[in-house]
């Protein structure tokens, strides 16, 4: 073995440090406290952004090549998402759906387009930015950073209170909190059970998509680190197991997208229902 070679393999990260670097976000500042609103993970915004052009571009373009005759297979996919987010948002929404439908064609079309991001090879960022000389964290999944997830969840926390102002009146929506669900006499105790309804439903419709996401990514990592093993059984061992995972994910990816918009338009439906 040459010097060269030994000096690389010295130098070479462990497999903690190879994970922990993967995981870390491209950030404005190093974040030492638990919660800071002042720091910003550029790579989750880069990629979220991003997933939201190309999801309205391929909708633009299904639009545009739309035709009356047999259509492509573009326009046959993008037809039968239409169907099914229209079908669900009928079955769940009962009121105007003139803008809760395209919401939830926005929502799921947007997450599944971002989990997808998590097909891209582990390591295919840190190679191209160590070709050119730079050594920073990035990661491509906005949805296994738990600050996209939570920001999209108080999106749809914002809606939900915004369909009940909208439905009920101020007053109305005031009195639903202080009176439902065990009558007017034990205000306090409602206001504070309908607060704790309104931050789980926010936190766990959060969570969930973060929580599956990021474990989708770490076991890619996982699997990864197979193939520095420089044996027979490690390299068979990440390509079979990659190969299964990375087609089992395909289910993970668009089932998540799935449960979000379908969470997204129960919570908004519930808005529209007084109890």
């Amino acid at each position: 073995m040459s010097s060269a070679t030994t000096e690389a393999a010295a130098h070479a990260p462990t497999a903690s440090e190879y994970i922990v670097h993967h995981l870390g976000h491209l950030s404005t500042r190093h974040q030492d406290k638990i919660v800071d609103f002042s720091i910003l993970n550029v790579d989750t915004i880069f990629w979220s952004v991003f997933a939201g052009v190309l999801g309205c571009l391929l909708m633009w373009l299904a639009a545009r090549r739309a035709t009356s005759g047999v259509p492509s297979r573009f326009q046959a996919l993008v037809e039968m998402v239409v169907e099914m987010v229209e079908d669900q948002s009928k079955a769940i929404v009962h009121g105007d759906r003139r803008f809760i439908a395209p919401l939830a064609l926005t929502v799921f079309v947007w997450v599944a387009l971002m989990n997808s991001l998590d097909f891209l090879p582990v390591d295919l960022f840190a190679s191209i930015f160590s070709m050119i000389g730079i050594d920073i964290h990035h990661r491509v999944v906005p949805t296994a950073d738990l600050n996209g997830t939570l920001g999209m969840a108080l999106g749809v926390l914002a809606l939900m209170i915004y369909y009940s102002l909208k439905i009920k009146g101020v007053g109305g929506w005031i009195h639903e909190l202080f009176a439902a669900p065990f009558g007017i006499w034990l205000a306090p105790f409602n206001l504070l059970l309908n607060i704790i309804e309104y931050a789980a439903k926010t936190v766990s419709l959060g969570m969930r998509l973060f929580g599956n996401m990021y474990a989708g990514e770490l076991l890619f990592l996982l699997i990864a680190l197979l193939g520095s093993t420089a044996t027979a059984f490690g390299f068979l061992g990440q390509v079979v197991a990659g190969s299964m995972w990375a087609i089992f994910h395909i289910l993970i990816v668009f089932l998540q997208a799935f449960i979000f918009m379908m969470l997204t338009l129960v919570y908004i439906g519930q808005a529209h229902e007084g109890h």
